[in-house]
């Protein structure tokens, strides 16, 4: 299944986010999610972080980036399976990173989903769109 498409549900008062609908069953078996790059979350379904984890470990532990990339992707990791209602909780430390509160954007990005605060997301968007209609392909 890829992951597509914008949703702006809500973090209830607990921090619990409403997983859009049809995204669910892909999650259902339990998830993890962790900090992104450009102050996002990533939610991954268990299966696709366990390879994730794997393309980390065959990476040698010295190269600092790999390091760095490492410690980032798994000591602010929380693993987690989604309530019958599709909720999943968001642990404080997550949402302080990534600046969530009450209203949050979800989108799909292929084989995961990232969570971002609505003005990060304008933002980022903007951006990117202007990058995006400059690109050009190479005629090499």
């Amino acid at each position: 299944m890829l992951f597509m498409g914008t949703y702006t549900p809500k973090l209830d008062d607990k921090g619990r986010l409403f997983l859009p609908a049809k995204f669910r069953d892909r999650l259902a078996e339990g998830l993890v999610v962790t900090q992104g790059q450009d102050k996002c979350l990533v939610v991954w379904p268990t299966d696709v972080f366990a390879e994730e984890a794997e393309r980390q470990a065959a990476r040698p532990m010295t190269n600092r980036a790999a390091r760095r990339y490492a410690r980032v992707l798994f000591a602010g990791g929380d693993e987690s399976t989604p309530d019958k209602q599709g909720r999943v909780g968001i642990p404080a430390h997550l949402r302080e990173y990534a600046g969530l509160e009450r209203d949050v954007v979800v989108i799909g990005v292929r084989d995961r989903l990232e969570i971002w605060n609505p003005a990060a997301w304008r933002e980022f968007q903007l951006e990117a769109l202007e990058e995006f209609a400059d690109l050009d392909e190479d005629d090499d």
